[in-house]
Formats: C-alpha cells, sequence, structure tokens
C-alpha cells in the first residue's frame, strides 16, 4: 500500500473517538452509481497488503457480498488538524459489515460496538512476524495492531470473520479528511439532534460548556462540522457509544438520500468521487475505479427502503459491551441465508423478497458407508461426542473426534475432498446454516461451531419443516431497532 498520511510517531491514549466517520465514501459510491468514473482516480486509491488476511477463512457465499467498512481516525497527514488528538498510529472507532444481499436490491449494515469484547486471532506485524491471539479483549484494539499509522485492516477483517463466520469479500477504510470533503461535496447533509449540544459534549475535557454546536433540531451540516455530529456521544442520551452508533446510523441514512437525490449531476458527483477515492485503502480486489465502479453499478437497484442498519446484539460488560446469544449468531445465521431483516429470502435465484415459499417435508439422511472426522470448534465440553453419537445413528463412520485449536468457532463448516461433495450436502442436511466446502484432504471433516452449541440436543435433523421457524431468524429486539435509509431522520436518533 503507498502512504500519504506521514510517519508513524509517539501517540497518546488520549482519544478524540470518530464514531461516526464509517466509510460514507464507500456505502455513497454503490448507492450514487456514478458511471462517469474517469480512470484518473485510480491514482487516488491506495490498497493495503491483504498478505496479512488469516489463512483459515470462512468459504464465500454462492450468492450475497460482504464488505467491512471501517473508519479511520489516524491524525497523519491532513488529518492532523481534524481530530484534535496527538499521535498519528492508525485507530478506529467505528465499524460495520455491510450485507448484499443476492438479488441485488436488498442491504443490510451491522454496526459493531467498539467496546464489544471478542477474540482477535493472529495477526501480522509490519515486520512480517505473527501476533498471538488475544481472548476477550475490545474489538477497536485489532485494527491499532502494529501501531502503523495506516491502521492494520487485515487484522480487522480477520478478527470480523472470526466473529460472524462470514467470509468478508471485501475491506474499506476511510479516514477523516475524505469524510470531511464528501460531506462539503455533496452540499451538507440534513441531521436532527434531539438536544441543545456544546464543545465540552465533544470533547469532556474542556473543563467547560463552551460554545453551542448544534441547536435543537434539523439542520443541514458539512465538513468539521459534520466531523463534529459524528464524534459527539457526551451529553446525549446516556452518552454511550451505542447511542452514537444510532445517530451515526442516522447520518449515513441521510447521506444516500442525498446523493440519491442528486441524480447522476457531474459538478457534484466528480468532486464527491475524488474526495471519495482519496480518503480510501481498500483491499487489492476494489483497488481500482473500474473495479469499484463495477461493484457499485451492480447495486444501483437498491430502494432506500431496503438499506436497513441494525447493531449487533449487545449488554453491558461493566464499562465494555458482551455479544448477546444467540440473538448474535441468528443475525449471522439470517445473511448466510440471505434472510433479510424482515425475514424474507432475498438470495440470487430466490423469492424476489418475497417470503420463502414453503418447501416439502425433507428426506431422511442416510450415511451409510460414509467416513466423517469431527472436530469441536468452541469451548463447549463433549459437543463432538455428542455429534459423533448423532451421527452414527444415522449410519455415519466417524473416524475421530478432536477439538480443534481455536475455540471461538461461530458458524459449522463442512469441507470435502475429492469425490465427496455429493456427501457432504447431504451431510449438511444436518446441519442448517453449516459452510460447506472443498479441501485439499480426502474425506469429510465437519468442524462444530456456536451454532450448533446453541442447538437442542436432540440428535440433529434435516432441514426443518415449512411449519417450523427458519435459520437465522432474528430476535424482536433486532427487527425493532433496525432503521431503514429512508426513516425519518429525527427519529431513534439515541438510546438512553
Amino acid at each position: 500500500m503507498t502512504g500519504r498520511r506521514g510517519k508513524p510517531g509517539t501517540f497518546t491514549r488520549r482519544r478524540i473517538r470518530i464514531a461516526g466517520v464509517v466509510a460514507v465514501s464507500f456505502l455513497l459510491l454503490l448507492t450514487a452509481g456514478a458511471g462517469w468514473l474517469y480512470l484518473k482516480l485510480n491514482g487516488n486509491i491506495d490498497t493495503f497488503d491483504a498478505g496479512g488476511l488469516s489463512k483459515n477463512r470462512p468459504g464465500a457465499s454462492a450468492a450475497g457480498q460482504n464488505v467491512l467498512v471501517i473508519g479511520s481516525d489516524s491524525r497523519a497527514g491532513e488529518n492532523s488538524g481534524l481530530g484534535g488528538g496527538e499521535g498519528d498510529v492508525g485507530r478506529s472507532d467505528t465499524a460495520f459489515l455491510l450485507h448484499v444481499y443476492g438479488d441485488r436490491e436488498h442491504a443490510v449494515a451491522v454496526s459493531i460496538p467498539r467496546d464489544t469484547l471478542v477474540d482477535i486471532p493472529p495477526c501480522r506485524l509490519p515486520d512480517g512476524s505473527w501476533t498471538a491471539e488475544r481472548q476477550h479483549v475490545m474489538f477497536n484494539s485489532a485494527f491499532s495492531v502494529g501501531e502503523s499509522p495506516k491502521g492494520n485492516p487485515a487484522c480487522t477483517q480477520n478478527t470480523v470473520e472470526r466473529l460472524t463466520g462470514l467470509r468478508v469479500d471485501h475491506t474499506v477504510v476511510v479516514d477523516f479528511a475524505g469524510f470531511s470533503a464528501m460531506t462539503s461535496a455533496v452540499g451538507g447533509v440534513d441531521v436532527c439532534v434531539p438536544k441543545d449540544v456544546y464543545r465540552g459534549d465533544l470533547n469532556p475535557n474542556l473543563g467547560a460548556r463552551g460554545e453551542l454546536l448544534f441547536p435543537k433540531g434539523r439542520q443541514s451540516i458539512s465538513g468539521q462540522k459534520a466531523l463534529d455530529y459524528v464524534r459527539v456521544r457526551h451529553g446525549i442520551g446516556d452518552g454511550s457509544d451505542i447511542g452514537r452508533i444510532q445517530r451515526q446510523q442516522a447520518f449515513l441514512s441521510a447521506m444516500i438520500k442525498k446523493v440519491r437525490s442528486q441524480g447522476f449531476d457531474p459538478t457534484t458527483l466528480l468532486p464527491l468521487a475524488d474526495a471519495a477515492t482519496k480518503s480510501m485503502t481498500v483491499d487489492p480486489g476494489l483497488g481500482s475505479a473500474s473495479k469499484m465502479l463495477s461493484f457499485a453499478m451492480s447495486l444501483k437497484d437498491i430502494d432506500l427502503h431496503d438499506m436497513k442498519f441494525v447493531t449487533l446484539p449487545w449488554r453491558y460488560d461493566g464499562n465494555r459491551v458482551a455479544i448477546v446469544q444467540p440473538d448474535a449468531d441468528a443475525l449471522w445465521a439470517s445473511l448466510r441465508a440471505d434472510r433479510t431483516v424482515d425475514g424474507k429470502d432475498a438470495g440470487k435465484g430466490g423469492t424476489g423478497g418475497r417470503p420463502a415459499a414453503p418447501s416439502p417435508s425433507p428426506e431422511p439422511v442416510s450415511g451409510d458407508g460414509v467416513k466423517v472426522s469431527v472436530r469441536n470448534g468452541t469451548d463447549v465440553t463433549g459437543l463432538a461426542a455428542r455429534a459423533a453419537a448423532s451421527l452414527e445413528e444415522r449410519g455415519y463412520e466417524v473416524t475421530d473426534t478432536t477439538t480443534a485449536r481455536t475455540g471461538g468457532t461461530a458458524s459449522t463448516v463442512i469441507e470435502f475432498g475429492p469425490g465427496q461433495a455429493g456427501h457432504a450436502r447431504t451431510l449438511a442436511r444436518l446441519f442448517p446454516g453449516a459452510y460447506v466446502r472443498g479441501a485439499a484432504a480426502d474425506g469429510i471433516s465437519v468442524t462444530l461451531g456456536r451454532d450448533y452449541a446453541a442447538a437442542p440436543s436432540a440428535p440433529p435433523s434435516p432441514a426443518p419443516s415449512a411449519s417450523a421457524q427458519p435459520p437465522g431468524t432474528l430476535s424482536s429486539d433486532v427487527v425493532r431497532g433496525a432503521r431503514s435509509a429512508d426513516d425519518d431522520p429525527c427519529a431513534n436518533l439515541s438510546y438512553g
């Protein structure tokens, strides 16, 4: 990756948190479908080294795509005058996983709170060495591994894949300066503030109330004011990052709506594209304007109402955030199944966003003559033995049961060797929502995830009948908290 942001330096732990500098730029390119992007924009785009990605990744989805969006608040380069802090180590307090459904007519962005306690898998350092796995640490610390001004997007991507069991197809990082320029390029964004907000709410270390930043009510903001809006969290609601995420989602919705309303006006879209691409660091798969344009144009049919925002199911754990199960795993399962927030099938070749049609009762599964190895990918004792006993009841020959080296697997994975694809697909009917992928090794192996651990202890059954609840059914809390891009900008602004 080429760098524009200056050399690493000493940094303090005092942070002016960015929670709103999510990669608005990327969403704008997705929703605007700017067909006139010139090849000269290629020179604006940085790429990060994909060599830091894990070698043990989830299988690719057959339908939808997943894009990890990270907001970087490095103080290096042009960002130095915008964040109000010291030091230039790349930090990120904002991230979401954008899932684009297979029908290319629906999408959902899942915000991951920065304080969420997760396991961070081994990550590559700038010198080429790899860290040890870290457990039960803050999610946003993954981006700072290696203390580089460019951050460590590969480490964050590895962490999200470990957390969700979903393969991340693309990763995009956006910085302060680009975000500020984009909001100015569109002529400002309409937002709503639930109460008067002062400088001291943005920076509690100020020691005084300070000047009025935002009066209560609707207003249009851009540039530095937009940065201030998406960063502020004190003095609104309960002052938490969760509330700030809700305002961030409202801001994104308003910005997407603004770009859509302006249509294909080059006087607006050219400076917007220039600002967006200058602010981006992307994976090599999106490392040119033509690649980004191709992906963006494939998403032009997503209606504002069908662009949703949700937050990873959470609860407070002291001054940190814990993940609520099984709600979180149900959310990831719904994305794997390409089911929308309101429970519709939006997969490629599916039902076009309509409720899935009833299917006939499944045929019994017989494993006569099929050999399977079983690994426990969780920290639940005895899980492999439980699955083995159930498989043997159906005629499978279980060759061995072991415990995987990592105990944080979210989703069950079935791997098959040459000539075993048909047997693997049949076996997958006993593990709804499991990934099925080819492998170099012979035979079939099952690595059990938390989804299997959370299932009833009865023997696994074939895929449920039409009368049963489909896999990945979301909790009512997740559904109620969802925001559409066409929602009232003054609605549901703050938790607490």
